[in-house]
């Protein structure tokens, strides 16, 4: 009987790992390292260790020796939006074939300052923010890795000065709904969920009282909304609750723009659930063109938020950053596509 196979040892240390493989520390450093002059088969010796052991170099301790650490740190709003995932996931795989990998935090209110710290503690290379963030605070951060010289880009935050600022053109977006469903005959707007503080809304609120100006119509007039009268919790929910408060009107808006896919979802149902037929008596938009506008009948018109682009601007801007630092702010706004499907029709005749 042959002799069994010998259990690779357990390395812990670059010591060690010289030890293994009959080498000196300094040459063992220098193939980690990926320094030059060295001859392949040193450097294949070490990797076919670096197999059979599965030990990994402190890349901490690498760092301290002057090698750069490759990592972008990625402050989050939240990870319970589909369309924040999935920003995070496109920037990772751009990322990847750059040599880069992401650190992924979130920004808990009240800890905002740690999540940064905590990514200069680590020396990541850039940090990217995604989501709506407190502009105050925000507007610290970025002084505190300016001060470090960390490159940085925001997506989705227009309302920071000083910054580097990818987003979607959300008053473009606005301005193309409006303009399709006026093309339909539409006159009377019912505005869901579209409200609150946040830029992204001032933005897209913006964008519909543009359009619909332009077709010589008075907002205040052909607008209207019941956001204020109910507890905003879950989104599909509250489309549902908004869709039941409008129904009760003598003269329901021909037209609803939601200010998310799910809030339109619930609206449609639920006016489906009274009776209503979509879009032969209503017309409703949603905004982020996810999955669930598919499984509606009739499937949902939306605005797709194009984040292949906006990841992709998004990486160029941060690699950018890094490779030529000291940029100067900048806002890049993504062009929007609406999406049309078939829950926007011609506005019903007679009410």
């Amino acid at each position: 009987m042959g002799k069994a196979a010998k259990t690779p040892p357990v390395i812990r240390s670059t010591t060690q790992l010289a030890r293994y493989v009959g080498l000196s520390r300094s040459v063992v450093w220098r193939v980690l390292n990926v320094q030059p002059h060295l001859r392949p088969d040193t450097v294949e010796r070490v990797q076919r260790a670096l197999a059979e052991t599965g030990f990994t170099p402190n890349a901490h301790a690498l760092h301290l020796r002057g090698k750069p650490t490759a990592v972008i740190g990625v402050c989050m709003e939240n990870f319970l939006t589909p369309t924040a995932v999935s920003k995070l996931s496109v920037l990772q795989e751009l990322l990847a074939p750059e040599g880069y990998t992401t650190l992924a935090e979130m920004n808990r209110p009240g800890a905002y300052d740690r999540v940064v710290r905590h990514f200069l503690s680590l020396r990541v290379e850039g940090v990217v923010f995604i989501g709506h963030f407190p502009p105050g605070e925000l507007a610290q951060r970025l002084a505190e890795l300016e001060r470090h010289a960390t490159p940085h880009v925001v997506v989705d935050n227009t309302d920071v000065s000083r910054a580097r600022i990818v987003t979607l053109d959300r008053a473009e977006a606005m301005r193309q709904v409006v303009a399709h469903l006026c093309d339909l005959g539409h006159r009377r707007f019912g505005l869901l969920g579209l409200s609150g503080p946040f830029q992204t809304v001032v933005d897209r609120l913006r964008g519909v009282h543009d359009a619909l100006r332009q077709r010589g119509l008075e907002p205040a007039r052909c607008t209207s909304s019941h956001d204020e009268r109910f507890e905003r919790t879950d989104h599909f929910e509250f489309g549902r609750t908004l869709a039941a408060s409008f129904a009760t009107e003598p003269r329901l808006p021909s037209a609803f723009i939601a200010v998310n896919d799910e809030t339109a979802v619930g609206a449609l149902l639920e006016f489906q659930s009274r009776g209503l037929r979509v879009p032969e008596d209503v017309s409703v938009v949603g905004f982020n063109n996810q999955n669930l506008c598919l499984m509606t009948r009739p499937r949902l018109t939306s605005v797709d938020q194009q984040i292949e682009e906006t990841m992709r601007v998004t990486v160029a801007q941060i690699l950018g950053g890094i490779r030529r630092p000291a940029r100067r702010p900048s806002t890049t706004l993504i062009a929007p596509q609406l999406v049309l499907r078939g829950s926007t029709g011609p506005a019903p005749r007679r009410r």
